[in-house]
């Protein structure tokens, strides 16, 4: 191919090298210069084109492309049409993309001008998704270097898609005081949307104690039914011996790996039982956010099956947690509430009521005691588990809460100040919360669509922020501190709350204007009827 100015009466034949308007004449780059072509140009007066004159053999970009995606032998994926130089490559089926990174980069080794891009090796795809694109880049390229890279990108292994295979996977999940039915009820409802979009099926859920018998009993017996065991622990595993990994090997089954170097993912454990493959889902699994219990999954239900090695392999690429741009998987419905849990705090002498006036919690709205209203308010909304931390008065405090769902943990300590109640309530939180909502007992105005705002502003910032009512331009509480804030909380003492975490000035504060319930309190037996609550004798 000869590239470079040409003058238009040696044009014919030759390739248009740029777009070209002459009059009410309109040639795209690419075009085939013709007679006519010439004539409308020599009359407009143009003496010159930029144009490439091909040499015999030579194929133009849309033949090149063309031919290469005709030798284009990857399993499960179809090529479109030829346009400037260009065919994008589909994934006919959902599935493992899979791509040899030696002979991709031997096929872009051939020509510079001819290239094939593709997404990375085990990606999981849907049907219809692009998974690689063949771009040629001059206007053509010559016989030797097209036949080269037909012959490179024949080759099967060359970038294919694994298809899902059709699947029966079962669900165990263990129970803690701590982790409410409702969380236990949204991580079975998103391993089935994750198997569903593979198509794939949950074939039965049990819930047994986090204990390593119950636990094990359970995975013999599934892993005789299905193709996949999940096991959802309600506490992160923390040694190779932990009740995960213990439950495998008692059922008779081999722990390959405990942990993986994929974040969020670490604490995934992999095994099998009968031949079965029975992964232990690290508590970030309970997000639709992509993770390391994504990447082991899509490759189970692909037929693969990994082992300790190929687990060991994932870290280059691995780090997920701050990549606000990677896909995130695959929840229809209801907004993510980030892993927010609930520390109500219950554990003050409530001192400025005064001793006739008797306990503020304790005083009553609409005919309940005030603590059992706040944590009725904290169950309503999409936090997922409330904790009340107690400490004066505790017995009176719990009975009050009676038959509701939350965790009651008392605070040995509460006379010294606020600080030891919320390390004692940050202590109680399960280790899938990714944030806590401090809401203080006395608060009567707060409702659950206020705690939703709250929650949301912390889903969308990616939980990585400080989220605090406030009133307008006056600041107030509730406030959801990010967990990575949690060891600055533990390192309090005193009578400080969060706000000392809060003017640290080591995270954004995202304000959420709720009104004037932000800033409403009853410290005082004034305050308490004010805000509409009586105080009965006795209390």
């Amino acid at each position: 191919m000869r590239f470079g100015s040409v003058g238009v009466d040696e044009a014919e034949g030759a390739l248009l090298a740029h777009a070209l308007s002459v009059g009410t004449l309109r040639l795209k780059k690419g075009h085939l210069l013709g007679k006519s072509d010439l004539m409308l140009l020599e009359q407009a007066g143009v003496k010159t084109v930029i144009a490439a004159r091909l040499d015999p053999g030579d194929a133009s970009e849309d033949e090149a492309a063309e031919a290469l995606a005709g030798a284009f032998r990857g399993a499960n994926i179809t090529a479109a049409n030829a346009t400037t130089g260009r065919v994008n490559l589909h994934a006919a089926r959902a599935g493992l993309f899979r791509a040899d990174r030696l002979m991709v980069d031997h096929l872009n080794s051939i020509d510079p001008g001819i290239t094939f891009a593709c997404l990375g090796d085990r990606s999981q795809v849907a049907s219809g998704d692009m998974v690689a694109t063949i771009k040629i880049i001059p206007l053509a390229v010559s016989a030797t270097s097209l036949k080269q890279a037909r012959s490179a990108i024949a080759t099967p292994a060359l970038a294919r898609v694994l298809a899902f295979r059709p699947s029966r996977a079962c669900l165990v999940a263990t129970r803690l005081p701590t982790l409410k039915s409702s969380v236990m009820d949204k991580t079975r409802d998103l391993l089935r949307e994750r198997l569903g979009a593979a198509g794939s099926k949950l074939l039965e859920e049990v819930r047994v104690d986090h204990e390593t018998e119950a636990l094990a009993s359970e995975i013999r017996r599934l892993a005789r039914k299905c193709d996949l065991v999940v096991v959802f622990g309600a506490s992160a595993v923390t040694d190779p011996d932990d009740v995960i990994p213990a439950a495998i090997r008692s059922a008779g089954g081999k722990v390959e790996r405990v942990g993986m170097p994929v974040d969020p993912g670490n604490l995934l454990v992999f095994g099998s039982c009968q031949g079965v493959p029975v992964v232990g889902a690290p508590g970030c699994a309970r997000s639709p956010k992509e993770n390391g219990f994504d990447w082991i999954v899509a490759r189970i239900l692909a037929g693969e099956t990994p082992d300790s090695k190929d687990i060991a392999r994932m870290g280059v690429g691995g780090l997920l947690k701050e990549i606000p741009t990677r896909p995130q998987p695959r929840q229809t419905g209801a907004k993510s509430d980030a892993g927010v849990s609930i520390v109500l705090l219950a554990a003050g002498r409530s001192s400025r009521m005064g001793e006739a006036a008797g306990h503020k919690l304790l005083a009553r709205f609409d005919g309940e005691p005030l603590i059992r209203r706040m944590t009725r308010v904290a169950l309503a909304s999409k936090a997922q588990a409330t904790v009340v931390v107690t400490g004066h008065r505790a017995e009176d405090i719990s009975e009050c809460l009676g038959d509701l769902d939350a965790t009651v943990v008392i605070n040995p300590d509460y006379a010294s100040g606020m600080a030891s109640s919320l390390k004692t309530g940050l202590e109680a939180l399960n280790q899938t919360a990714g944030g806590a909502l401090i809401l203080l007992g006395d608060m009567p105005g707060l409702t659950a669509g206020h705690l939703d705002a709250l929650i949301d502003a912390f889903a969308e910032s990616g939980g990585a922020s400080i989220v605090r009512a406030s009133d307008g331009e006056r600041r107030g509480n509730p406030v959801i501190l990010p967990r990575a804030a949690f060891a600055e909380v533990r390192a309090l003492s005193g009578d400080v709350g969060a706000r000392a975490v809060i003017e640290s000035g080591a995270w954004p504060v995202i304000d959420v204007p709720i009104g004037p319930s932000a800033r409403l309190d009853v410290d005082t037996p004034e305050a308490v009827e004010a805000a509409g609550g009586t105080i009965e004798n006795g209390d």
